[in-house]
């Protein structure tokens, strides 16, 4: 199993090459590989029915006990033989699909076949972080191919939505990851649900919160209400991708994770009324909204939907005989309906249209199309002989004889309902593809012209409708195969096991399956006769998602405008406000702080401590640039002698190097701006700014002397002279000191010295820089020019003075130009 993951992995690499040689036929190159699998996976079968289940394991990350483990226990065996088998036919199917096609054909097969390799994986994994990384693999990989055709906005748009639904599900469903991780700690599967729900008081309310965000990326994955909206947006995709993703493999990712921890969770509280109540209401609502479509592929697209909120409850229901028949149905909704989504794309590929209205008697011409179509359509709605009928019935008689549990009438009162707009959507499929239609006024619309399709176009869907009748009939067989699944969950309490097979007999079961396609038929005749297109609802989920999206959009432009106004004082008083806030808060958070300080310890700072405070006084109140820096130079040469009178000469140093360093770039600057500054500032208030000022003072100064008082241990540095001795093998303390005990504080300080460097550089050679640059450039643009001439101080701020100035100053740098 992990070799065949590997040959999905590096497989995809190589099939680009070979499209610009091979064309469309690259494809069937690349259903070599989910045809091995498939082989291999069909190989496994005794094994694994007689109770051997293969088990491979790599240790990936083994400090975080993750491991590319893989389990082939019945659940994964039968999702591995739709993932690779209706794969490899999908990938046949796209060689005569693309038939005379190039053009981004290369990514596409790679993409395509890459997904294929990807739900593998997810189906296979017993490791909770892989399946969660996989599952994201699969997000991104299906929003390349629904944007396939990406000139179109209408694709752009599908794959973009359907990427934001599933990856904002996957983000809800990691945080319910990493919370079973840390209850059960280990990221085994298997072992979470052999060990259930064990927990109690504040652990089992984890454990639900745990298994809700579980259940949301598992609905989002699957399309189910409130997150269906994305899978008929997706129908933009090419008919491959449709068939492939939304019938057999991407949205079956989510069914597959309710049917992998419904044993083990399905009696946990908030498990069953979400499942039960969202899947029965998306499966009425995919019914009635594809009795509206005039679109073969939305009108399954739809379905699809329906469809998948029935697998939801029949799966997730979480008792024995709701799981045989749900494993049962859900090989027959793989089989089905990507027979129909692979046959609407001959329908599209040889008409060029699939709108309903525009097709009148293809049935006629195309008769095996037409009889292949009736019979994935006989097995969608529950006729005998097929799979669909076997499933049907199975989910049916599970919930009639669902023992003393009173919920089961829920579901099987949904489920009939939802069977009976399945029969109405499907014959109105069957309609719409092959009837001969009528106009309004009785005349019958001329038959479509039908081009006869290339016999290998004809393949997947031949083989996808006729294996729902092989299924069928072989039900006792699928009965032995499923049971294993289907026994690791407890029967109903008062029920009795329930075996698949094609006859049982006159059952409630059947009379409620007859009544519900004759009411179907019934719901057909009188939409059609009312022509009916109203509404489900007064909205729809893609209006909220569009809202959403419109409101983020304001938000942000919002948001961008109070942040980003364009103003340095707005900016710097807003990370001091935040400093403020912030150290305030954790200083008031403490509850004894132990201040020690002495008001002096050198007559020097008696000195230097009040011509600083004088400094910072004058320099607020300077009115010319240079006189204020430096003042500001004033009070760094001030912080000089302090470290110089404290004992620390290397800090004094360095504070010298930097301050004279920062003097001389102010100065630099400050020749290309007025010297003097204007009162283009005057709306912020001086009274704030005063504010804001003592408010930082006051703070830095209450982190100095709570810091200095909250020591707890020796100060280090009272060992620095052994240290330089024993560690750094030196007599000169402080040369060891700077160079090995603080080695890192010294790079930092060099670090500083040369960027400073840097930009003093940058600044002295800038005038030679823009000479050159307008020696290349001879005539600039007004507006260029008018950004070059020197700045004067205005009352409204710096504005560039008129050319009859005769100034020679050049102001910044030409845009455009590198430092």
């Amino acid at each position: 199993m992990l070799i065949l993951l590997l040959a999905f992995a590096l497989v995809p690499l190589l099939l680009p090459a070979l499209v610009p040689r091979w064309g469309s036929r690259t494809f069937l190159v690349a259903a070599v590989v989910p045809i091995v699998a498939f082989v291999h996976t069909a190989l496994q079968g005794p094994r694994i029915l007689a109770g051997d289940i293969p088990f491979e394991t790599y240790a990936w990350i083994p400090d975080l006990q993750v491991r590319l483990s893989m389990q082939m226990d019945v659940l994964g065996w039968v999702m591995s033989l739709i993932v690779t088998g209706v794969g490899a036919l999908v990938l046949v199917y796209c060689r005569w699909y693309f038939a005379g096609k190039k053009e981004g054909l290369a990514l596409f097969s790679a993409v395509l076949l890459a997904f294929a390799g990807a739900m593998y994986g997810l189906v296979l994994t017993d490791d909770i972080v892989v399946l969660i990384m996989l599952w994201e693999v699969t997000s991104v990989l299906s929003y390349l191919l629904i944007g396939f055709y990406h000139r179109r906005g209408a694709s752009r748009r599908a794959a973009l939505q359907a990427l934001l639904v599933t990856t904002l599900g996957g983000l809800v469903m990691l945080i319910g990851v990493v919370m079973l991780v840390v209850l059960y700690e280990t990221t085994s599967i298997s072992d979470m649900i052999a060990a259930g729900p064990i927990f109690e008081g504040q652990q089992a309310m984890l454990l639900d919160a745990a298994l809700v965000m579980l259940l949301v990326g598992a609905l989002s994955k699957s399309a189910i209400f409130p997150f269906h909206f994305w899978l008929p947006g997706a129908m933009a995709a090419p008919t491959p991708v449709s068939a492939y993703l939304h019938a057999a493999a991407m949205v079956k990712a989510g069914i597959y994770l309710i049917a992998r921890f419904a044993p083990g969770f399905a009696e946990a509280e908030p498990w069953r009324p979400i499942i039960i109540a969202l899947g029965l209401f998306t499966m009425l609502l995919g019914g009635l909204q594809a009795l509206r479509e005039s679109d073969l592929k939305r009108v399954l697209a739809f379905g699809t939907v329906s469809q998948l909120g029935m697998l939801t409850v029949v799966l997730g229901y979480g008792e024995r005989n709701s799981a045989l028949a749900g494993l049962a149905l859900l090989i027959g909704h793989a089989l089905f309906k990507s027979a129909l989504f692979l046959i609407v794309g001959v329908i599209d590929r040889q008409l060029s249209t699939r709108d309903i209205g525009e097709l009148s008697g293809v049935g006629r011409q195309a008769p095996t199309l037409a009889v292949f179509s009736i019979i994935a359509i006989a097995s969608m709605v529950g006729v005998a002989p097929t799979v669909g009928f076997v499933a049907k019935e199975a989910t049916l008689t599970s919930f009639l004889e669902g023992g003393t549990d009173p919920s089961a009438w829920v579901p099987l009162v949904g489920i009939v309902l939802g069977s009976a707009l399945t029969a109405a959507y499907g014959i109105r499929f069957v309609w719409g593809a092959f009837w001969t239609k009528k106009d309004a006024a009785g005349q019958t619309l001329p038959r479509t012209e039908w081009p006869d399709p290339p016999l290998g176009f004809m393949v997947a869907p031949v083989v996808l409708s006729g294996l729902t009748v092989v299924a069928g009939a072989a039900a006792p067989l699928l009965d032995v195969a499923l049971s294993g699944y289907a026994d690791t969950i407890p029967e109903a309490e008062g029920g009795k096991p329930y075996h698949l097979a094609l006859w049982h007999g006159w059952e409630p079961a059947l009379f409620l399956s007859i009544g519900s396609i004759l009411a179907g038929a019934l719901l057909f005749w009188l939409v059609q006769r009312l022509q009916w297109k109203r509404r489900v609802l007064p909205f729809t989920a893609n209006d909220l998602y569009n809202g959403t999206l419109r409101g983020i959009a304001k938000l942000s432009v919002w948001t961008t405008s109070l942040t980003q106004r364009g103003s340095l004082p707005f900016y710097v008083g807003t990370i001091f406000v935040v400093f403020i806030a912030a150290e305030a808060t954790a200083l008031l958070a403490g509850t004894e702080w132990k201040i020690a300080y002495d008001a002096w310890q050198s007559p020097a700072q008696l000195i230097v401590a009040p011509i600083m405070i004088l400094a910072g006084f004058v320099a607020v109140r300077a009115r010319k640039r240079y006189t204020g820096v430096v003042l500001v130079s004033v009070t760094g040469l001030g912080m000089v002698l302090l470290f110089a009178t404290s004992g620390a000469p290397d800090l004094a140093l360095t504070q010298i190097l930097v301050e004279t360093v920062t003097l001389i770039a102010f100065a630099l600057v400050l020749r290309r701006i007025p010297a003097r500054m204007g009162d283009h500032n005057a709306s912020v208030l001086p009274v704030l700014r005063a504010i804001l000022g003592i408010g930082v003072g006051v703070t830095m100064a209450a982190i100095a002397l709570i810091a200095t008082g909250a020591r707890v241990a020796q100060p280090i540095s009272d060992s620095f002279a052994d240290l330089a001795y024993e560690i750094g093998h030196g007599k000169n303390v402080v040369n060891v000191t700077l160079v090995d005990l603080r080695g890192w504080d010294t790079m930092g300080e060099l670090s500083v010295l040369i960027l400073a460097a840097t930009g003093v550089a940058s600044l002295v050679f800038v005038t030679h820089r823009a000479d050159t640059w307008s020696q290349r450039i001879p005539s600039l643009p007004s507006a260029t020019a008018r950004f070059r001439r020197p700045l004067v101080e205005t009352a409204e701020g710096p504005r560039p003075r008129g050319s009859a100035s005769g100034s020679t100053r050049q102001a910044w740098l030409v845009g455009g130009q590198k430092v």
